[in-house]
């Protein structure tokens, strides 16, 4: 099995809100401590973590959203961070994201929204429309292509989020927080939608979530976070996950 993502040593820290303290003299806090992961091919991955974890932050490190300060990104065999800007903008065609809170377009239909990244990414022209429809068959939304975002419920805005990003044909899809704002049964069809994807497309997917229902059902291995700390990659089997840290158990036995 190959690797698709390798981090290797990466760290992000943010210039903190609060007065700088004795303890804090430079005024900034690390949102991820020197971590190293190896996701492979194919794989669905968590991320997972208290408040505060770091998840997100790690997330947005693996298309470079955030740039680390240190440490290497590897996607697909490149090294994200020797890239230049022009560079990481064709890397990331590659790379797809669904965000927590939609992030569509108000003002353009739901076809409008999957063809946007489709535009961007220069694919060609006279196929946007049957790749635009392909995309909408996946996640069971073509009757909606004319419609507006106000004119569809929390989980149809979410597949339209999805639609948009598988649309270039990424190898990677980051997910984060995709389930935070729906109902069981939305939240149950969207990891249907997220694993039919992976086993169909092959892509990749890491995921971020705090639930840990969403990790039993969807991923394959899941890294347990805490205080920006990587405490342990625990492997998923028949719904079980094995967790040898005290942090780490208090996780999987919260759910």
């Amino acid at each position: 099995m190959s690797d698709m993502i390798v981090l290797k040593d990466v760290t992000k820290r943010f210039q903190s809100d609060s007065t700088k303290s004795a303890s804090n003299k430079a005024g900034w806090f690390t949102a991820v401590e020197p971590t190293s992961l190896t996701i492979h091919q194919g794989e669905i991955f968590g991320l997972m973590g208290y408040s505060g974890a770091g998840k997100s932050t790690l997330l947005r490190l693996i298309n470079l959203l955030e740039r680390p300060d240190s440490g290497e990104v590897i996607v697909d065999g490149e090294n994200l961070m020797t890239l230049s800007a022009s560079q990481l903008r064709v890397a990331r065609h590659n790379i797809g994201m669904i965000f927590q809170q939609f992030n569509l377009m108000a003002n353009r239909t739901v076809f409008d929204n999957v063809a946007f990244n489709l535009h961007v990414s220069g694919y060609p022209k006279k196929d946007i429309y049957q790749r635009v429809m392909s995309c909408l068959e996946i996640v069971d939304l073509t009757d909606r292509a004319k419609h507006y975002p106000a004119q569809l419920s929390g989980g149809q805005k979410q597949r339209v989020g999805i639609a948009r990003a598988i649309a270039p044909n990424p190898k990677v899809l980051l997910a984060d927080e995709p389930t935070s704002a729906l109902d069981p049964d939305t939240t149950r069809s969207l990891l249907t939608c997220l694993k039919n994807i992976n086993e169909e497309l092959g892509v990749t997917i890491v995921i971020v979530t705090h639930e840990m229902s969403v990790i039993r059902r969807l991923c394959h291995r899941v890294a347990l976070l805490h205080q920006g700390k990587l405490l342990e990659v625990a492997d998923i089997h028949s719904d079980t996950i094995h967790a040898t840290t005290p942090i780490g158990r208090g996780l999987v036995l919260e759910d």
